[in-house]
């Protein structure tokens, strides 16, 4: 055998198109605050994901700036904004990326049967029409077009080769395959991104790509079988977060491809060292905890209870264990860092953990560590994850918890005294209630009136012992718009009060989305 024939296959690369921004957002209860969108995409940026879907800019004023400015502080991604088929959404998506360097519209029209009836009450004729003049008018603004079928999955096969050639012979570039409902299973799946690449013209000269949701549990599975079908982009999340039960998770995908490349030749230019850092950063400012056995990022993806499992960890680490927790970014839990600690050991374990502040940010993390560890015996690593993230989901809030003072206790009436910032102004107030949280929560009521109702108060452990800061969730609830809230503080009610705000904050931002009027084709 020659050397030749030793050689192993060159590794095709998938680009990964991440929609935590856009469709992980639609997720109930996961708006983000604009300062927070914006650092995660830088740090998906950094992170290596080849494009950034930002948002849906003509769904509020709200979301086309953050497109706008993330398209001009993202350097190597493209920046990606969603639109419907008509010509105004395309315009203002396309307005909204006018300051990337590489910017993508992202323009879709329903074509299941269904969806035509009931949702568009249009014709095959009519959508056809639809598909070609939004993609002619996508291009105006950039040679980069993405085209999607909504509930291509449910799609007549006739009707939707018919609708790919439309969009191919209009100037797509990539042909974006939506598992909308979740309805599909790998096989089907892979028959479907086949007969499209065997069956439509000119099918060789884009790209296909999956977007599949978690209905029935299969949107990773689904997706990898669009890439064995000959898919070469793909699209997910961070955590898998989306609407209903969520999109393809990034994390999965990208390690499932790392491990199994024995069947699956490729790669993609993501640093997986960083999954975990993600994760926790967009589990913090969703509000949405990552269940203990997910996959690549859970609390137990490298834990081993079982006797049996122990063992044969101690005599080769891949008894059990197909990938090295390094590989996602996970470290052991370490105890270097205490209250004689100084800004340069500081800052080198901020590096360390993946965070990368201004020096303004890093001092003002500093400050707070210091506050920290003088109220804990040990400083964690997650410890420092929550503080410097809870840092970033309360940048540039409207509303504040300037101070707060709560008494309790047997035979007293709890009593809560805050000072609540709102737009500048400094409010006071002085409440009483069932409990020390009721009386927190009845505080904030006073200083900033609302009418959302309280649907889940939790509270969590950051790490072990009696001085483990606690983790508040709080979900709110208004004219049917759901907001989740999560802050962390060694003091559980000062938790529970940052929590509500940053909840209300979330809630802010959730009003400015408008209901999109239904959908006319401009001509």
């Amino acid at each position: 055998m020659t050397t030749e024939q030793h050689k192993a296959p060159e590794l095709q690369t998938i680009k990964i198109l991440d929609t935590t921004l856009r469709d992980g957002e639609q997720s109930p209860g996961a708006a983000m605050t604009h300062e927070e969108k914006l650092h995660i995409a830088e740090l998906l940026d950094e992170m290596g994901v080849d494009i950034i879907e930002a948002g849906f800019p003509i769904s509020s004023p709200g979301d086309f700036k953050a497109v706008s400015e993330i398209a001009k502080i993202v350097k190597r991604a493209s920046v990606c904004g969603l639109s419907r088929a008509s010509f105004k959404d395309i315009d203002r998506a396309g307005e909204a990326l006018r300051g990337a360097a590489r910017p993508r519209i992202h323009t879709f029209i329903s074509t299941s049967p269904v969806h035509m009836k009931h949702k568009l009450n249009m014709g095959e004729n009519a959508v056809l029409e639809a598909v070609g003049a939004s993609v002619t008018r996508a291009r105006n603004f950039t040679d980069d077009v993405q085209w999607s079928p909504e509930d291509a999955t449910r799609t007549v096969p006739d009707f939707l080769c018919r609708c790919v050639e439309v969009a191919i012979h209009s100037g797509a570039t990539t042909i974006n395959i939506p598992d909308t409902v979740g309805y599909s299973t790998p096989q089907e799946f892979f028959e479907i991104i086949t007969m499209l690449r065997n069956r439509v013209p000119n099918a060789d000269k884009v790209v296909f790509s999956t977007h599949c949701h978690n209905d029935l549990g299969l949107a990773v599975a689904n997706s990898l079988a669009g890439v064995l079908a000959g898919a070469r982009q793909m699209e997910c999340t961070i955590n898998g977060i989306g609407e209903r039960a969520g999109n393809a998770a990034l994390e999965e995908i990208v390690m499932a491809l790392k491990v199994r490349k024995d069947i699956m030749p490729f790669t993609t230019n993501i640093n997986t060292t960083m999954l975990s850092r993600m994760s926790k950063l967009v589990s913090n400012v969703t509000g949405f905890p990552v269940q203990y056995n997910k996959a690549i990022v859970g609390k137990n993806a490298f834990s081993h209870e079982s006797g049996i499992h122990q063992d044969g960890m101690l005599k080769n680490v891949e008894t059990y264990e197909i990938m090295r927790p390094e590989d996602v970014g996970v470290k052991a839990t370490s105890l270097m860092l205490g209250k004689l600690s100084g800004r340069h050991a500081f800052r080198d374990k901020l590096d360390s953990m993946g965070y990368t502040l201004s020096d303004a940010a890093i001092e003002d993390a500093f400050r707070r560590f210091k506050d920290l560890a003088d109220k804990k015996k040990h400083v964690f690593d997650e410890d420092i994850a929550a503080l410097v993230d809870d840092e970033i989901m309360r940048g540039g809030a409207a509303i504040h918890v300037k101070a707060l003072k709560v008494e309790t206790g047997i035979g007293i009436k709890p009593q809560a005294v805050m000072t609540l910032s709102v737009d500048g102004e400094d409010r006071d107030v002085t409440t009483a209630g069932d409990g020390p949280v009721d009386a927190v929560f009845h505080a904030i009521r006073e200083a900033y009136p609302h009418t959302a109702t309280l649907q889940l108060f939790q509270i969590n452990a950051v790490t072990e012992g009696t001085d483990a800061q606690a983790t508040v969730n709080v979900r709110l609830e208004e004219n049917g718009k759901t907001v989740t809230g999560k802050a962390s503080d060694t003091d559980t009610m000062v938790a529970a009060a940052y929590a509500y705000v940053n909840a209300l904050n979330k809630l802010l931002v959730k009003r400015e989305k408008q209901k999109p009027e239904a959908l006319t084709i401009a001509k």
